[in-house]
């Protein structure tokens, strides 16, 4: 059983940064790829970001490439989604997800575990 809990979200002015921290219990993170999805009021959740439980591969919506990057440190248990330039369309919330295959954490179907979510507002 792993638990994930989001943190980090807020509301921000267009063109600004924000770090969401996604910190995960359980002793077998590295096993586990991690993802970022999130979902805006009235539309479908979509993928983000991913990256492996090794942190060597990650994987971008074309949506966020270059502006923002995910990272993990497995001795803290953390995978984290550092957002830069940020835009009004960037506002949802912003969900965790683990999955023991990177696939998982890619397609958002298979996920074996979620976080509750952190809400990001982006102002105009």
């Amino acid at each position: 059983q792993v638990q994930l809990v989001e943190s980090g979200g807020g509301l921000v002015q267009a063109g600004g940064s924000l770090r969401l921290s996604c910190a995960a219990s359980g002793r077998t993170f590295s096993g586990y790829h991690m993802g970022w999805f999130r979902q805006a009021p009235g539309k479908e959740r979509e993928f983000v970001a991913a990256i492996s439980g090794s942190g060597s591969s990650t994987y971008y919506a074309d949506s966020v490439k270059g502006r923002f990057t995910i990272s993990r440190d497995n001795a803290k248990n953390t995978v984290y989604l550092q957002m830069n330039s940020l835009k009004p369309e960037d506002t949802a919330v912003y969900y965790c997800a683990a999955d023991r295959f990177f696939s998982g954490v890619r397609n958002g179907v298979t996920v074996d575990y979620w976080g509750q979510g952190t809400q990001v507002t982006v102002s105009s």
